[in-house]
């Protein structure tokens, strides 16, 4: 194992902070990992306590047969960030900017790069596209602040890996996988091992969000260069592992050992590992999501259980105003799961309370939400 720390830049004066990144193993192929991006959804962090300590073991053992890089703790930034007693993870306080959004957009930075140099030979591509990410993001401007330098480093170490899994987690949630729909016949697997109820696929969520900024420019490079073999040779997904306070050691480590069957299975690690089960569940666009609002402010009341199979107009939170007595039911717009919830009890204007993944697309535009 090689552990290597990276100093963020403008930190305030007198202040130091560090990204720490563990590298195991050797070989052709790489994986990357990274977890609570978002520093307040912590059970990603947990299963990389996990991770980081098998993938020891398996290294000790010579069964590691590429190159694993894992961030446990991908944003020290936002750890640190506590409002009395409380996380907040999620947006960086100096900025407001949301951690997992606008991370640089490669395939326009390297498409200057490799004109005239993409041909037949797929392998070749992929290394000469590797390497002029790599040159990209060295090359661009200084970083003007801690985030930006942050989001460099992460992409940095991502870019050239054929495997990327960045560990998240929703409010209350089951366990489920964002990605590209192009990669889902090669995540199909990993969402069996997890035993993941969804998985919601889009090309351009909006935002550019990390994984979308791994996997995306190779599709967009493919379709620059239509002559030249350009594979899909980035598998990004965003793993929602379950809710925020679903860290019981049990299902981190189960989680663990699903992720660590699924590199077995990509050629990463050597030895024998079980197959993966039968999928749990089929994937369906992300625009396929419904995001239910209350109508007007009051205590929630969830009227169904997480992973409910809803069908249109059954009934999935009530709304109660304590001092009107206004009384209101949100329904199912879609049929579908009820994939997740807000941790929250009390209805605010923005703010969704529920959401329930339908197969028939019902938005447009961005579908992430901030």
């Amino acid at each position: 194992m090689k552990h290597i720390q990276y100093l963020l830049p403008w930190s305030a004066s007198g202040t130091e902070r560090h990204l720490s990144l563990f590298r195991f193993g050797s070989g052709p192929r790489k994986a990357y990992i990274q977890a609570s991006l978002h520093a307040d959804e912590l059970p990603g962090m947990r299963v990389a306590v996990e991770l980081k300590r098998r993938l020891q073991e398996l290294e000790e053992q010579g069964r590691l047969s590429g190159v694993i890089e894992l961030v446990p703790m991908a944003n020290p930034i936002g750890i640190a960030q506590m409002f009395q007693a409380t996380h907040q993870g999620r947006f960086e306080f100096s900025s407001g900017k949301n951690f997992n959004r606008d991370f640089p957009e490669l395939a326009e930075a390297v498409v200057p790069m490799l004109e005239g140099q993409l041909g037949d030979d797929s392998s070749t591509n992929i290394a000469l596209i590797r390497r002029a990410m790599s040159d990209a993001l060295a090359n661009m401007p200084a970083p003007a602040s801690e985030l930006d330098g942050l989001r460099r480093l992460l992409m940095q170490h991502a870019c050239d890996a054929d495997v990327v899994l960045d560990l998240h987690c929703d409010f209350e949630s089951i366990m489920l996988l964002y990605a590209m729909p192009q990669n889902w016949p090669r995540l199909r697997s990993l969402a069996a091992r997890l035993g993941a109820g969804v998985a919601l696929l889009a090309e351009a969520a909006g935002g550019n969000a990390f994984d979308e900024a791994c996997a995306i420019p190779w599709l967009h490079l493919a379709g620059h260069f239509p002559q030249a073999n350009i594979p899909l040779a980035c598998v990004a997904t965003t793993i929602e592992l379950r809710g925020m306070a679903d860290t019981e050691r049990e299902q981190c480590i189960d989680s663990a050992d699903a992720i660590l069957g699924y590199l077995a299975e990509q050629g990463m690690i050597s030895g024998d590992w079980p197959d993966a089960p039968t999928s749990r569940c089929e994937a369906t666009p992300f625009a396929g999501a419904q995001y239910a609002y209350a109508p007007h402010p009051g205590v929630v009341s969830y009227l169904q259980p997480l992973g409910a199979h809803v069908k249109v107009g059954d009934p999935l939170f009530e709304v109660m105003d304590p001092l009107t007595d206004r009384h209101s039911v949100v329904h199912a717009s879609t049929d579908g799961i009820l994939y997740a919830r807000e941790r929250l009890r009390f209805a605010q204007p923005g703010l969704w309370l529920a959401k329930v993944a339908g197969s028939t697309p019902i938005r447009q535009g961005r579908l992430l939400s901030d």
